[in-house]
């Protein structure tokens, strides 16, 4: 496992900003890391990357302990904060080989040649890092991040300023990184979680409020399981609801019906074997998810 967090806590004054939340990220899979402004993704993530301690509660990287082995941990992290801190005087290649340097990553020239192709920086690699645009800026935090080829990626909010172009070779590029890295993925857009990551981990005023796949969070969250069918012949409701597991039965136009279960239940075998029975035909049947933008505001206001 490369990240390891067990009853994490860390309190400021009299405020808790991370109140004893466990999770745990592999290899091998992106991992979303969600939550409102002030939820403490932010604070989480500087413990996990030894920029300040815990309260209580243990976190470990690659299986080093942040407490007890802070520097083997940083070995083992490419981090990209929220506010990208970048040297604005510094050329681009001049600026990653500072980096290589701090590292000391041997042949660097060439490992520096491989991130700036992988991240797009091709055209803009000999200029001032002030003369570039945030998304570029961005790319450059992004190939600081992945130059000591680091087990562990914590991204917290790397697309932010991308054009849509650029988004969607980030997008592609942090999923490849995901197949072999154990990546953890902080952003605000539901459409990024959907598009890139694996699970979930939502936070909400410093509680763990969620840890799953997108799928199963998306189907859930409402407390209820809803079903579209469409016949091809009307259907009295109460039939219908004589069906095992079934809660509700709303009709909708013509012969379509919404049948609600509770959360766990799947009730599509147990409604194909009703129109079988019924001798009627089945025209359309799905089950309905939930956009992450719901999810994630059901979980967290």
């Amino acid at each position: 496992m490369s990240v390891v967090v067990q009853n994490l806590t860390k309190i400021y004054g009299e405020q808790k900003a991370v109140n004893n939340i466990s999770f745990e990220a592999k290899p091998g899979q992106v991992l979303g890391f969600l939550g409102p402004n002030g939820a403490g993704k932010t604070t989480t993530m500087k413990v996990l990357t030894c920029y300040i301690p815990q309260s209580s509660g243990q976190a470990t990287v690659c299986g080093y302990d942040v407490q007890e082995a802070p520097m083997e941990v940083r070995q083992n992290i490419g981090y990209l904060p929220e506010h990208n801190p970048l040297y604005l005087d510094m050329y681009v290649r001049e600026y990653l080989r500072f980096i290589a340097g701090l590292h000391k990553i041997s042949k660097p020239n060439q490992r520096i040649s491989e991130m700036i192709e992988m991240t797009g920086l091709e055209r803009e690699q000999r200029k001032p890092i002030g003369a570039l645009s945030k998304g570029y800026r961005q790319r450059v935090g992004l190939a600081q991040a992945l130059l000591h080829d680091p087990q562990v990626l914590i991204l917290d909010e790397p697309t932010a300023g991308l054009d849509p172009n650029q988004l969607a070779d980030i997008r592609a590029l942090i999923k490849q990184l995901g197949e072999e890295k154990t990546v953890i993925f902080s952003t605000h857009i539901m459409q990024e979680v959907k598009a890139i990551c694996d699970r979930v981990v939502i936070i909400n005023r410093g509680n763990l409020v969620a840890d799953d796949t997108i799928g199963h969070l998306q189907s859930v969250t409402t407390g209820e399981s809803v079903i579209t069918v469409e016949f091809q012949s009307k259907i009295p409701q109460q039939q219908l609801k004589k069906i095992n597991g079934v809660k509700e039965v709303r009709q909708l136009n013509g012969y379509r019906y919404q049948i609600l279960a509770d959360a766990e239940e799947d009730l599509r075998a147990s409604v194909f074997d009703f129109a079988v029975d019924q001798k009627v035909k089945l025209l359309e049947m799905r089950k309905e998810v939930f956009e992450m933008d719901e999810v994630f505001q059901r979980l967290t206001k």
